[in-house]
C-alpha cells in the first residue's frame, strides 16, 4: 500500500457508484458488490450505493432493440427496470443478511434546500438503522434528469448529503488512462492533470463517460472526499480498494473544501441569470472574498428572482462564481452600477458565493 492509498483505508463513510453497461452485462456483479459491502460494513463503515441500471434493464425487459430516444419510452423502460434492478439488490444483498432501501430522487428533491436536509436526515436514518441506500435518479418521472443528467454527479451530490470521505465510481474501465492507454494511479490535480486526457464516450448504454466521472470527481473533492475510479468487473474491487490497493485511478482530495450548503450552491443549483462585474468588483470578489455589490456590477442577464442561483461573470464573460442573489434580476438592473441610489446593495451576499 502507497502512501497516497493511505487516505483510503481510514474512510469511514463511502459512496459507491456503479454503472449501466456493467449492470446490464454482468449479473454477478450484484454478489460481488454484496460481499464488498458486507466486508466494509464489518469493518465499521457506511456504505451507500447510487445505481444506474434501471434504463438499461427495462429496454432488455420491454424488447427494445436499443436504447430508444423518446422520452416517453425511456421512463417507460426505466419504470419496468427498476423493480428488476432492486429485485437484483434485494437477493444479492439479502445473502449476505444486509437489507437494502431504495431512494429515488430527482434533481427537485435535492435543489429544494428542505427537500435536501430531508434526504439527508432519511438517509442517515438507513445508515443507523444498518441499512444499504440504494440511490437511483427518479428517471420515470424526471424528464429533464434524462436528458441531461447522469448518475455520476448524482453521486457527486451524495457526497456532502451523507458526509462522505470517498466516492468510488465503478464501471467497465480500469481508471483514468494516459496517453499511451495506460492507468493513471494518482491524480492530484484534476484539471492540469487528468481533464487533458479525456476520450468521448461512445456508450449508448449509460450516459456517464470519462468526462462525467472526472467532473464527479472534482466536485467530490472540493466537498472533501478522495475519490477512486476503477473497473467493476474486476474480483474484489471494491474491498482492494478499501485495503489500499492500487487499483483504479486515485483523485486526492484538495486542501481547500467547501461547505456542503456551498457545494449544494455551485453543483446542484441551476444558474437562472448573470450579473456581470467590472474590474475592481471582481478583484474584490476573487481576492478578498468580498460580497458583490451593485455598485461593481456591469449588467444583469436572465430573469431570476431573490434566492435562486446565479452565475457570477467578468467583464469578459468568464465565470468566476456562482451563488445565491440577495434580490431578483429587475431590482438587480436598477441598481447596477456607480452612482445608484443602490450602491451599497448586496447582489449576492459573500456567504451565499462559491468563487473559483
Amino acid at each position: 500500500m502507497s502512501g497516497a492509498r493511505s487516505v483510503v483505508t481510514r474512510a469511514r463513510r463511502v459512496v459507491v457508484k456503479i454503472g449501466s453497461r456493467t449492470l446490464a452485462a454482468d449479473a454477478d456483479v450484484f454478489a460481488r458488490l454484496a460481499r464488498a459491502v458486507a466486508g466494509a460494513r464489518a469493518r465499521g463503515k457506511g456504505v451507500v450505493i447510487v445505481s444506474s441500471g434501471a434504463i438499461a434493464l427495462g429496454v432488455k425487459k420491454l424488447g427494445y432493440r436499443a436504447r430508444p430516444k423518446e422520452i416517453a419510452k425511456l421512463q417507460a423502460a426505466a419504470a419496468a427496470g427498476q423493480s428488476l434492478l432492486m429485485r437484483a439488490y434485494e437477493e444479492a444483498f439479502g445473502a449476505e443478511d444486509l437489507a437494502v432501501a431504495q431512494v429515488l430522487l430527482t434533481h427537485a428533491d435535492l435543489s429544494d434546500r428542505v427537500r435536501a436536509n430531508n434526504a439527508r436526515e432519511a438517509l442517515g436514518a438507513l445508515l443507523e438503522a444498518g441499512a444499504v441506500p440504494v440511490l437511483n435518479e427518479n428517471d420515470s418521472v424526471a424528464v429533464e434528469e434524462i436528458k441531461f443528467g447522469d448518475n455520476d454527479a448524482l453521486s457527486s451530490m451524495v457526497v456532502p448529503l451523507v458526509d462522505a470521505d470517498l466516492l468510488v465510481l465503478l464501471s467497465d474501465v480500469e481508471g483514468l488512462l494516459d496517453a499511451r492507454g495506460e492507468r493513471v494511479p494518482v491524480v492530484h490535480d484534476i484539471e492540469a492533470e487528468a481533464m487533458p486526457l479525456v476520450r468521448k464516450s461512445k456508450s449508448d448504454v449509460g450516459t456517464g463517460g470519462m468526462g462525467s466521472k472526472l467532473e464527479a470527481a472534482r466536485r467530490a473533492n472540493l466537498a472533501g472526499a478522495h475519490v477512486v475510479i476503477a473497473d467493476a468487473r474486476r474480483p474484489d474491487v471494491v474491498g482492494r480498494i478499501l485495503a489500499g490497493d492500487d487499483v483504479g485511478t486515485l483523485f486526492l482530495s484538495e486542501a481547500r473544501r467547501i461547505s456542503a450548503k456551498k457545494h449544494w450552491i455551485a453543483f446542484t443549483l441551476r444558474p437562472r441569470g448573470d450579473v456581470v462585474l467590472d474590474e475592481g468588483a471582481t478583484r474584490a470578489v476573487r481576492e478578498r472574498g468580498k460580497s458583490v455589490l451593485a455598485v461593481g456590477v456591469l449588467g444583469i442577464r436572465g430573469d431570476f428572482a431573490e434566492g435562486d442561483a446565479v452565475r457570477v461573470l467578468d467583464a469578459r464573460g468568464a465565470e468566476i462564481g456562482r451563488g445565491l442573489s440577495k434580490t431578483d434580476a429587475r431590482t438587480a438592473a436598477a441598481v447596477a452600477g456607480p452612482g445608484k441610489t443602490g450602491d451599497a446593495v448586496v447582489v449576492v451576499h459573500r456567504d451565499d458565493l462559491v468563487v473559483w
